[in-house]
């Protein structure tokens, strides 16, 4: 019997020190962490398949893709540097064009202090079905970084898109990378290839 309750002693006593060393490890990433952290969210898979696909081609330090829905929007102060992904689905908005957890959360990044940090910005759009409004939502996680002081890079040229409007054109550039997984599938990989490498070129590492 004593033999018994010492071996459960041992067992519980030995993972609750894992426990407690995983806790501790918790901790030290989430004091200075000198990778890039890899955010988004999705409603239908596109754009969370999309920040798999840049968690692939990215060659420096990179975290895994998480959901924006799924952190404390502070922790994004303790990134080396951010990228981030939103698909567009209130088409034709002002405000909360996303439709996901982006919304809730873009007034909290704007209070940030983001200086000091390069960020860029991916999104999912249907260029078909919604040429009008196509991946509106970039240009709303790119304002509200730039509000928090964050400095963007990775615009890209609309040479090679077809769409009508968006609102993620500025200065005659998209201010992210858009991609259509709807009818353009077969270019995520290349077009997200590029794109790490020149948001590396740009200081992005």
């Amino acid at each position: 019997m004593k033999a018994a309750m010492l071996t459960k002693s041992s067992f519980s006593g030995a993972r609750l020190a894992i426990k407690a060393a995983s806790r501790r490890a918790a901790a030290v990433r989430m004091g200075a962490r000198a990778e890039v952290g890899l955010f988004y969210s999705t409603s239908t898979g596109n754009t969370e398949a999309a920040a798999d696909w840049i968690s692939q081609k990215f060659e420096g330090d990179i975290s895994d893709p998480t959901d924006i829905g799924e952190i404390d929007v502070d922790d994004l102060t303790g990134y080396s540097g951010l990228i981030v992904g939103a698909p567009t689905w209130n088409t034709g908005a002002d405000e909360g064009r996303s439709g996901t957890a982006w919304d809730e959360v873009i007034d909290e990044i704007k209070d940030l202090d983001l200086s000091g940090k390069k960020v860029a910005v991916f999104g999912c759009g249907d260029s078909s079905s919604y040429g009008d409004y196509f991946c509106d939502a970039i240009e709303e996680v790119y304002s509200a970084m730039k509000e928090a002081g964050a400095e963007m890079v990775g615009s890209v040229a609309t040479d090679g898109y077809d769409f009508s409007e968006s609102k993620s054109v500025i200065d005659g550039k998209f201010c992210g990378l858009p991609l259509d997984e709807d009818n353009e599938s077969d270019m995520t990989e290349e077009r997200v290839a590029a794109w790490c490498a020149q948001i590396a070129g740009e200081g992005l590492v």
